[in-house]
C-alpha cells in the first residue's frame, strides 16, 4: 500500500514536504481497513527498508525524519503505531516520546523504540520516555513486524473499549445522567462528561481538577463504608432554587499508586430536566414534553393553556399528537407511559 507523502527512494537524499492536514485525512480515510504506521529515522536506509516491508504487509505508512517532524505528523494523523529511531539530531526520540505521552492526542499511541544502543540504562530509558516495546538496529523486519503486531492487537482493542465507553457515556448524558470519576483519598476529578462540566461549573462553580468541597467531605464520610462494608453511600444533593443536583456513587474503577478511583453518577432534578429527559427518550417535541409532563402532574387543558401562555384548543392539538407518537388513546393511559419512562430515568421523581 503506498504513502501519498513517501518520499522517492531512488533519491540521495531524502526530502518531504510538509504534509497539509486534508491530505493526511484524506490517507487516515483512504487506509481505513488498514493501520497507519508512522516510521521516525533520520537514516533513509532504515526508513526504505521498513517503508517497503510495511508497504508490502498492507500498512499505511507515513515517514518523518526529525522530532519535529514526527510531533507533528502524529497530532495531524493520530498513527496506530510509531516506530521510532531513539538518537536523532535535534530532538532526539526520549524527548519525542516523552512530548507525545504528555498530549491526551497522542498519549494512547504505542511507541517502539527502533535503538543501536544496547546498554541496559539506555533500553531502560526507551521504556520510561514512554516506549511500550524496542528493537535493536540493524533492523530486521520479520521481527518489527511481529512485533508491532502484538502491540496493535492491544490497541485496537483499547480503542474498542474506548468508543464503546464513550458511546455509553454519551447515551448517559443524553438522558439528563452526567458522570465523572473521583481519585481518592487526593480529592482530583480525573474525568468528566461534557454534561457533568457544566453541571459542577453550575450548580459548585468549580472546573476540573477541582472536586467541589461538598463532594469530596461526602465521599471522605462515606466511602470508608464502602470500601470495608460495602454498604452504598446515601445520594448527596446540592441544591440551587427550585433544581437539585444529586450524586450517586456508582462504582470503583481503577486502582494504582496514586488511590482508588470512583464513578460518580450524577442527575439534575427539577421540572426542565424531567421534561428534557421525556422528549429524548419517548421522541417528543419539547412543547409536546412540557405538555405531557403537566398532564402527568394532573392538569387540565386549560391549566397546561395558562401554564405555558397557550389556548386549551392548543394543548388539545399538542396532546393529540403525543397520543400518536405514543400509541395510546386517551389522557390516562398517555400519563402512564410518561409515568413508567420517569420513573426508569429518574426514579426520585414525585408527582
Amino acid at each position: 500500500m503506498t504513502d501519498a507523502t513517501s518520499p522517492s527512494w531512488s533519491q540521495p537524499q531524502l526530502t518531504q514536504p510538509q504534509p497539509a492536514q486534508p491530505l493526511l485525512r484524506s490517507l487516515r480515510e483512504d487506509g481505513a481497513n488498514s493501520d497507519l504506521v508512522l516510521i521516525v529515522d533520520d537514516v533513509p536506509d532504515n526508513l526504505a527498508v521498513l517503508h517497503d516491508a510495511l508497504d508490502e504487509s498492507g500498512y499505511t505508512v507515513l515517514v518523518a525524519t526529525g522530532g519535529e517532524q514526527a510531533l507533528q505528523r502524529a497530532a495531524q494523523a493520530r498513527p496506530d503505531i510509531i516506530l521510532l529511531d531513539a538518537m536523532m539530531p535535534g530532538i532526539d526520540g526520549f524527548e519525542v516520546a516523552r512530548r507525545l505521552k504528555a498530549d491526551l492526542a497522542t498519549a494512547s499511541i504505542p511507541i517502539v523504540f527502533m535503538t543501536g544502543l544496547t546498554e541496559t540504562e539506555h533500553l531502560v530509558a526507551a521504556l520510561e520516555a514512554g516506549g511500550v516495546d524496542y528493537v535493536t538496529k540493524p533492523i530486521k523486519p520479520k521481527e518489527v513486524l511481529a512485533r508491532m503486531n502484538v502491540h496493535l492487537q492491544g490497541a485496537r482493542r483499547a480503542r474498542q473499549e474506548a468508543r464503546q465507553a464513550g458511546q455509553a457515556r454519551n447515551a448517559l448524558d443524553a438522558f439528563g445522567y452526567a458522570s465523572c470519576t473521583i481519585r481518592m483519598p487526593e480529592g482530583k476529578l480525573i474525568w468528566q462528561t461534557a454534561l457533568a462540566r457544566d453541571l459542577l461549573q453550575r450548580y459548585c462553580s468549580t472546573l476540573a481538577p477541582a472536586t467541589p468541597p461538598p463532594v469530596l467531605e461526602w465521599l471522605q464520610r462515606h466511602l470508608p463504608d464502602a470500601q470495608q462494608r460495602g454498604i452504598e453511600p446515601p445520594m448527596l444533593s446540592i441544591g440551587q432554587g427550585a433544581a437539585q443536583l444529586k450524586l450517586r456513587l456508582h462504582q470503583q474503577t481503577g486502582q494504582d499508586e496514586a488511590g482508588d478511583e470512583w464513578l460518580i453518577i450524577m442527575r439534575e432534578v427539577s421540572d426542565s430536566a424531567v421534561i428534557e429527559a421525556m422528549s429524548l427518550s419517548l421522541k417528543l417535541t419539547a412543547r409536546e414534553a412540557e405538555v405531557l409532563y403537566w398532564v402527568v402532574k394532573g392538569k387540565t387543558n386549560k391549566d397546561i393553556g395558562e401554564i405555558l401562555g397557550s389556548s386549551p384548543a392548543t394543548a388539545k392539538k399538542h396532546l393529540e399528537r403525543v397520543y400518536v407518537k405514543l400509541g395510546v388513546e386517551t389522557r390516562t393511559a398517555a400519563a402512564g407511559v410518561a409515568m413508567k419512562r420517569i420513573r426508569e430515568l429518574q426514579p426520585q421523581f414525585e408527582v
